[in-house]
């Protein structure tokens, strides 16, 4: 069966995101790699050099994955997270709060997390890189 793991793409803010993400998640990198890391024939930019080419980051049974992009990353600027929210599942009420209050700190709530008519514990937000999450845990679920 196919896998599907969400590919971030960022502004040169890449490093940073995921160092926040790892501090909600926990777990280890399976990857962290800078452009100049890369080999390559052409001299790289010394702007782009510190710069993520590719960093992933597993949780559950899914990776989520990114990279810093923009005009001195070899391509145009991104619109950062305006088309797609990473929705996360949890097991339990308390990993839904720390994760929803971890992700959203210093970001934007858009709807707050709270029992929803549809037998979840539901919340969505912007983080403060401007990635869209959806949290939620249904209560259907055995604890």
């Amino acid at each position: 069966m196919a896998t599907v793991n969400p590919y971030l793409t960022f502004n040169g803010t890449c490093e940073a995101a995921f160092d926040f993400y790892q501090s909600v998640f926990g777990g280890e990198f399976q990857y962290k790699g800078k452009f100049k890391d890369m080999p390559s024939e052409e001299p790289i930019a010394d702007s782009l050099k510190e710069k993520i080419m590719h960093v992933s980051l597993p949780i559950g049974g899914a990776v989520l994955m990114g990279s810093d992009s923009g005009e001195g990353c070899g391509g145009h600027a991104v619109t950062v997270g305006d088309n797609i929210s990473v929705s996360i599942n949890t097991d339990s009420e308390d990993e839904a709060k720390r994760i929803f209050e971890g992700l959203s700190a210093g970001g934007k709530v858009t709807m707050p997390l709270e029992k929803t008519f549809w037998g979840a514990l539901f919340g969505m937000f912007t983080d403060k890189f401007g990635i869209n999450w959806m949290v939620n845990y249904d209560y259907g679920q055995q604890e």
